[in-house]
């Protein structure tokens, strides 16, 4: 009975803190040593196919031709209005790809978030459908449909709408119909995912508080779906960056995208140098897009809760 008292006044002294305070250091360094085991296959992969690839990239971009240490590759950027011509219209079509993404597949998410589970499963399917035919299978799909003796210029014609056929395929405009219609279903499922995650309480307390149907949209439904918009907004537009089959075949060889010229660089001129440099300046200037975009949705999370 006697040591219990000394035991307690040794454990609430200086010392007695101490040991603890290492012995929960130990475990916690223990712990830690658990989960890095744990997680060492996977960083493996991500060690083997991530990082040594990237690496390579850097390292050869800084030889020329001649196999000699040099920043020929990047001053190239600097030199020919090719590549700065290419470099614009890939972010272009990708702006513009991104945005009809938005615009088409917005609405559609939201009305498969209002309907019945069944029927919105349903509905998925034909969502999901292109997933399971190749992205070049579409894309001749889309040269059929969209040439000018094609179905739309065809239909257009017989009900009289057009007197001379279009030119929808072999130019910016098909590039962008054909490769909004493949990366459309990476905006919708990250975006549904959202939708069906929001509170229906939160919309019926803004209607019982007054709101009316836009209001309640607009002032609660929306802002709760901005994560999943923002996700199949950089899923789209960071596919779009690398694009290279749809381009190829719908621009006719008139839109020259960023992986377009690698491919030839490599291909035809057999200049790996050049073409890894094309591929470390296209990777910097994404990563900084995307840095630049989580900075603005965290000022806008934060202006957004302190204006509250």
């Amino acid at each position: 009975m006697s040591a219990q008292p000394a035991l307690m006044e040794e454990i609430g002294s200086g010392a007695g803190r101490e040991l603890n305070t290492q012995a929960l250091r130990a475990d916690a360094r223990r712990e830690s040593l658990r989960l890095l085991a744990l997680l060492s296959p996977s960083l493996f992969l991500v060690f083997a196919i991530i990082i040594v690839p990237i690496g390579w990239l850097f390292w050869l971009s800084q030889f020329d031709e001649a196999g000699a240490l040099s920043a020929a590759n990047y001053a190239r950027f600097f030199e020919q209005a090719s590549y700065i011509k290419t470099f614009v219209t890939t972010f272009k079509v990708a702006l513009i790809v991104t945005g009809a993404c938005v615009l088409l597949g917005y609405p559609l998410a939201y009305m498969l978030s209002q309907l019945p589970r069944r029927a919105a499963s349903i509905c998925l399917i034909f969502v999901i459908l292109p997933f399971w035919t190749s992205v070049l299978v579409r894309t001749y799909a889309w040269l059929v449909i969209l040439q000018r003796k094609g179905l739309i210029n065809s239909w257009l014609i017989d009900l009289g709408v057009i007197s001379q056929p279009l030119s929808l395929a072999n130019n910016f405009s098909g590039v962008v119909i054909g490769m909004t219609h493949i990366l459309l279903p990476f905006l919708v499922l990250p975006l549904y995912a959202s939708m069906k995650t929001i509170d229906t309480d939160c919309l019926r307390a803004g209607m019982n508080l007054g709101a009316g149907p836009v209001a309640t949209f607009r002032q609660i439904f929306f802002p709760l779906s901005l994560p999943g918009l923002a996700s199949g907004v950089v899923i789209v537009f960071v596919l779009c960056l690398g694009f290279f089959v749809t381009p190829a075949l719908m621009g006719g060889g008139k839109v020259i995208m960023w992986a377009m010229r690698m491919e030839q660089t490599t291909s035809l001129y057999s200049n790996w140098g050049a073409g890894a440099a094309l591929g470390v300046v296209l990777l910097v200037v994404t990563l900084a897009l995307l840095g630049l975009f989580q900075w603005l949705l965290g000022a806008r999370a934060t202006g957004v809760w302190s204006s509250r």
